[in-house]
């Protein structure tokens, strides 16, 4: 008898072979339906997930720590390993979110008055709970999309990562593109810092309005007359449509807030908190394009094995699904539904300056690092996670169209009117940056074009 996982692995198939013979779009559409994305998408035989070895960060510093290369350190202080763990990370302190609503693994350890911390680079993000018995760690695989960890907050002659599949119940669905990913989350909170369910929640990015965001949130800096859900505690009574509180508003300290004694910082800075909401999608869409051209390969080379047909050349619906994932990716990448600010933004820490600094500078000493902070979030609105190893990692032919795409509309060739609100001076911009500091561009990049003069 054919199992249930083998049925439909079959099925699958036959629908992809039935979209590509008969070129129907409702079969593709019912294939890549949510169901059968968040049942199979990272369980799917072309990625492997819960078997595949990981190639991230935590994989490597695991590897170092067996090897004796490095050695976490622990402090009775109440931190355990995090500053080690940081240090070794290179993840900065200033980096410091601090989310109080009871949404991790450590729920039950999480309110407003012992908020959850959470540090981030560009490849890991790690949680931190004042007592609480883990750090929570997650990673951008360049394979894998999201793996998640958890690391003992108890001394030991051999500290040890493990990893974490029961995270991807949360972790792995329409919020974060229906592959493991990451999640900025929203909430209104009550007393204890659970969400009031009836008053709904936003997944938050670039994208969203500032009054949506930071639900559930500490949030410290000055963001002019822009109101934000952070630094509040709400009634069940509250309507959302209409709070129109400003107690939350341009704090610069959180000591009439909460006590952090014990943090590693005082500060949940917005510049922060502003940067990691458009990190998380970024590698979501990412983890997603990897993993609908490797899925979209694997099944159009197992259509023409079953038809005798040679496999050097993409069917229709293969480069469809490669390039409606590309399309999504480069509309993100390029910052294209970023709300706007028109206020100064200002945070309480280094951390603007610090991220800016780690940011590859071309001859003009630009970087993609560079914050705006007044209009939109960064100077030049490209996203910095095209220099990831998770970027570099997306299969050849999913590069490969990405960059092609790119290259056209920044150089002022692509007719496509979703990306017509980037300004010639930012599309020159950008195109000199990356001609000066990415590596592996490819040569047509160094075209001289005459539409951006």
């Amino acid at each position: 008898m054919v199992s249930n996982r083998k049925f439909a692995k079959k099925f699958i198939v036959l629908l992809t072979f039935l979209a590509a013979f008969f070129g129907a779009t409702d079969w593709a559409k019912l294939l890549h339906s949510s169901a059968f994305s968040q049942q199979q998408l990272f369980e799917h035989e072309a990625i492997n997930y819960q078997q595949a070895d990981p190639t991230d960060a935590i994989a490597a510093l695991q590897e170092r720590l067996d090897k004796g290369e490095v050695k976490l350190e622990y402090s009775e202080d109440g931190g355990g390993y995090l500053q080690s763990v940081l240090k070794l990370l290179r993840v900065p302190i200033s980096s410091q979110g601090l989310v109080f609503s009871k949404t991790s693994l450590q729920l039950f350890r999480i309110s407003p008055s012992n908020p959850r911390a959470i540090y981030f680079n560009d490849d890991v993000y790690v949680g931190w709970v004042r007592s609480g018995e883990v750090l929570e760690i997650s990673t951008a695989d360049p394979k894998l999309g999201a793996v998640f960890y958890t690391l003992d907050q108890e001394a030991n002659a051999n500290p040890r990562f493990v990893r974490r599949a029961e995270c991807l119940q949360c972790h792995s669905s329409r919020n974060t593109k229906d592959v493991p990913g990451h999640i900025v989350r929203s909430v209104f909170p009550d007393e204890s810092g659970y969400g009031i369910a009836p008053m709904g929640s936003h997944v938050t990015d670039h994208s969203s309005p500032l009054k949506e965001r930071w639900g559930g949130w500490y949030v410290t800096g000055s963001h002019g007359n822009l109101r934000h859900l952070g630094n509040l505690i709400f009634n069940p009574r509250d309507k959302p449509d209409q709070i129109e509180r400003t107690d939350g508003l341009n704090l610069l300290s959180l000591t009439k807030k909460v006590n952090l004694k014990g943090y590693a910082s005082i500060n949940s800075d917005i510049v922060a908190l502003m940067t990691l909401e458009h990190q998380t999608q970024m590698h979501n869409l990412i983890a997603r394009l990897n993993y609908e051209t490797r899925i979209a390969l694997q099944q159009q080379a197992a259509i023409n094995e079953a038809l005798k047909t040679p496999n050097d050349e993409l069917r229709d619906s293969t480069r469809r699904r490669i390039e409606n994932a590309g399309n999504e990716l480069l509309k993100y990448l390029l910052f294209v539904d970023e709300a706007k600010l028109n206020v100064q933004i200002k945070g309480t820490t280094n951390f603007a300056q610090e991220f800016s600094a780690a940011g590859i500078k071309d001859k003009k000493g630009r970087t993609l690092r560079d914050f705006d902070l007044q209009q939109r979030l960064f100077k030049y609105p490209c996203s910095f996670l095209i220099y990831s190893e998770a970027f570099d990692a997306l299969p050849s032919v999913a590069l490969e169209y990405v960059y092609r795409k790119l290259w056209l509309i920044l150089s002022g060739q692509d007719a496509d009117k979703t990306f017509d609100s980037l300004p010639a001076s930012d599309r020159q911009a950008i195109l000199e940056i990356l001609r000066d500091t990415k590596q592996n561009l490819p040569v047509f990049f160094q075209t001289k074009n005459q539409k951006n003069k």
